[in-house]
């Protein structure tokens, strides 16, 4: 009798899963499936064929994959490799305190290159995804003009405290600052357009809100102090180095693939006033596949007619870490990040790091969030490219994850360390 085996059944949508399949014959090919539907109803699968070894076993962590959505030695190929049913639809849990998702896994005993739900496995297993850990608190803030939620792990505390901005998709966002308050910050998940009562659109950056923001965050008892971090991707690595530069609460900052200078719209800060350097529209480019690829709109930075718009992060008082996908087809960020090094470097500023990744696109999330080269975007007429490579984004995502969480441990520590 065929039988898979997937340990354990239930865990973080972060934590690796042991697949191993027994029972087949010697040196049988089989196929294995792995689905999972979000809240949207939205299909989300992936496929690969292994060749069972002469006992008629399959052990992912130790057989390669010879061909479907991926191939070689991926244990969790079957996780990053998912694709949407739907094109360019992005995987993003939304409901990350109260249900997991349920990943089907199915093995057949012969090459399957379609997905049926009319075709009778020889073995299944449902495993568990979940977003959160047992006791972790949701809090939804409304307190004066900030609006998100607030994820409090279980325990005393106090925790150190981090702000998760994502990009310019707006809304709040709450999976990646889950996962991250499950392994041991307070986190908030904060919006600033689009949700709630705040603008609809992002005319321009009121730092003071993000001021507002930490101070709610640090006031908090189960926050420690004495300063809190900033995660950001996208327009929100942007924003995220607009706090580090100008916010004495910010003392560790991560930009994942953002500039180094206010774009789009005008940066405040109580007598601050820094112009942006406009996007550039007319550079969009359409794909052959009706993509929107919009490296060439965010212009570069170096310039003379820009540096009024480049933020003076010499003036940051915590460290800096920038984490670039080399194959970001939304911004040069690698770029954007070593001209902000250079600048550190020719003020004597050591306290900024680079992290760059090789075959790497735009959306470097946790490696719970599976590759997605594209997804629609609320405020585009067409999808969005944002670049990568499969085997090397999804590394990326493990490696940078693991580097987030070992920075903000080791600089928001009562004690902060010097190195960085």
């Amino acid at each position: 009798m065929v039988l898979l085996t997937a340990t354990p059944r239930s865990s973080l949508a972060d934590e690796p899963v042991k697949i191993h399949i027994t029972g087949l014959e010697p040196s049988q090919i089989v196929t294995i499936w792995a689905s999972l539907t979000d809240e949207k109803g939205m299909l989300f699968k992936a496929r690969a064929f292994y060749k069972a070894d002469k006992n008629g076993e399959v052990d992912l962590e130790r057989d390669a994959a010879t061909g479907g959505d991926y191939f070689g030695v991926q244990p969790m190929g079957l996780f990053w490799f998912m694709k949407p049913e739907k094109p360019f639809i992005r995987l993003m849990k939304r409901d990350v305190m109260n249900t997991p998702y349920e990943v089907h896994l199915d093995v057949f005993e012969s090459l399957q290159l379609f997905f049926s739900s009319q075709d009778q496995p020889a073995a299944s297993q449902i495993v568990e995804r979940w977003y959160s850990t047992p006791g972790m608190q949701r809090i939804s803030v409304r307190h004066g003009r900030i609006r998100g939620a607030l994820f409090i792990p279980a325990g005393q505390g106090p925790f150190p405290g981090v702000i998760d901005i994502f990009g310019g998709i707006g809304g709040l966002i709450e999976f990646r600052a889950s996962l991250l308050a499950s392994s041991g910050f307070a986190v908030l998940a904060l919006a600033y357009f689009a949700y709630d009562s705040l603008p609809n659109f992002l005319y321009e950056i009121d730092l003071n809100y993000f001021e507002e923001a930490a101070e709610f965050l640090l006031k908090h008892p189960k926050v420690c102090g004495p300063g809190v971090g900033v995660l950001g991707i996208c327009k929100g690595a942007e924003i995220a180095l607009a706090m580090a530069t100008f916010l004495p609460q910010i003392r560790a900052t991560i930009c994942i693939n953002g500039t180094n200078a206010i774009n789009g719209g005008p940066l405040r800060y109580r007598d601050l006033h820094i112009e942006s350097i406009p996007y550039k529209l007319e550079c969009i480019q359409v794909t052959e596949g009706g993509v929107l690829e919009l490296f060439r709109s965010v212009e570069e930075t170096h310039t003379e007619e820009h540096q009024g718009s480049i933020l003076p992060l010499e003036k940051a008082q915590g460290k800096i870490l920038f984490i670039v996908g080399e194959s970001d087809m939304n911004y040069n960020s690698k770029a954007y990040a070593m001209q902000a090094l250079k600048r550190m470097r020719e003020h004597g500023k050591t306290h900024c790091a680079l992290l760059s990744y090789p075959g790497t696109g735009h959306l470097i999330e946790p490696p719970a969030s599976p590759f997605c080269p594209c997804s629609i975007s609320p405020f585009l007429p067409l999808p969005v490219l944002w670049g990568g490579e499969a085997q090397a984004h999804t590394t990326a995502q493990v490696n940078s994850w693991r580097e987030i969480k070992t920075f903000f441990r080791l600089h928001l520590s009562p004690v902060q360390s010097s190195r960085l």
